[in-house]
């Protein structure tokens, strides 16, 4: 039977919150009374996970499948795997480490019987740390002005896409992407709904401080030029200025004469408009980066093994 939910999680390093949702996970998904598959993608694992999903695999074999990577790809390039290899029609994403209750998949898929094609979430009460809050909000509004994508919480992976979503995403070819933004821009009716979030079942957060910059650079160069155009504005401003510093004191001198003083104030201007080019320079290469990226025209992910039961042909 084709499945109508697929239900995809990415699992790195989390042996030992694993079995604690599988419990919670298949009842979950069993209570919607629908045909449903899970996807499980090991992205590279140096713990006993890609075991425990074998065993799982031969425990629930009818409903799970597992994708085993060679190598760490990273969890967006797992996720694209699973959409891949997804039958359903409605295709949710769910983080391993059970921050987001599974409980809550019911409610995003009642949203997409409503006609919507693309449900994000909204965490109720995040238990994360203040500067994770403060970041977080301040990213978010970045992100919003320079791409006009609109999602209240971009770091909870609890999402819903209709099918025609999913195609759209596997026809893209693209190295880097950010998942939930991508898909937002082929949407045509989205929605957000809240969902519960929860402390780590076990293990640690493999998102630092560098880990998220490094998302949002991604998130803003990926899917806006903004950024360049705000430099090549700020760039032509502090020409400007720069200009009319330089015609200001050639006046000076011709008015005054020469003068002494003001070494360390010139030192101070120097050293900013250093920090402007090289901050330039650093943004440039971002998006040559990109394009590096992209003409090397490498796999995204490198597939080890498919764990399914196989299908009985008709």
């Amino acid at each position: 039977m084709t499945p109508q939910v697929t239900v995809v999680v990415p699992v790195y390093n989390e042996e030992a919150g694993l079995q604690a949702l599988f419990d919670r996970l298949y009842p979950a998904l069993d209570a919607l009374h629908r045909p449903y598959e899970l996807i499980f993608v090991n992205d590279g694992s140096r713990d006993r996970s890609p075991a425990i999903l074998r065993e799982q695999f031969q425990k629930r074999p009818d409903v799970t499948r597992v994708i085993l990577f060679n190598g760490n790809f990273g969890q967006h390039r797992a996720i694209l795997a699973g959409f891949a290899h997804s039958r359903g029609e409605y295709v949710v994403t769910l983080d391993a480490d059970l921050q987001n209750p599974p409980e809550d998949i019911a409610t995003l898929l009642s949203k997409m019987d409503e006609g919507y094609d693309y449900v994000g979430s909204i965490r109720r009460q995040r238990n994360d740390s203040t500067w994770r809050h403060i970041a977080s909000k301040a990213m978010n509004q970045l992100r919003e002005r320079i791409t006009r994508i609109k999602m209240t919480d971009q770091g909870c992976m609890l999402r819903a896409y209709h099918r025609h979503i999913i195609d759209a995403i596997n026809l893209c070819s693209e190295m880097n992407t950010f998942i939930p933004a991508l898909a937002y821009t082929f949407a045509s009716k989205p929605t957000e709904v809240v969902v519960g979030h929860e402390e780590r079942a076990a293990g640690e957060s493999k998102y630092s401080l560098y880990s998220l910059i490094r998302l949002n650079f991604d998130l803003m160069t990926g899917f806006s030029i903004v950024p360049l155009q705000m430099f090549s504005m700020l760039g032509m401003a502090v020409s400007l200025l720069s200009g009319l510093l330089v015609a200001w004191l050639a006046i000076r001198r011709i008015i005054v004469g020469p003068e002494e003083g003001g070494l360390f104030t010139l030192f101070g201007v120097a050293f900013f408009l250093i920090g402007i080019a090289l901050f330039g320079i650093g943004l440039l290469g971002e998006y040559i980066g990109r394009i590096y990226h992209e003409v090397r025209d490498r796999p995204r992910y490198i597939v080890q093994a498919v764990l399914e039961q196989k299908r009985e042909e008709a």
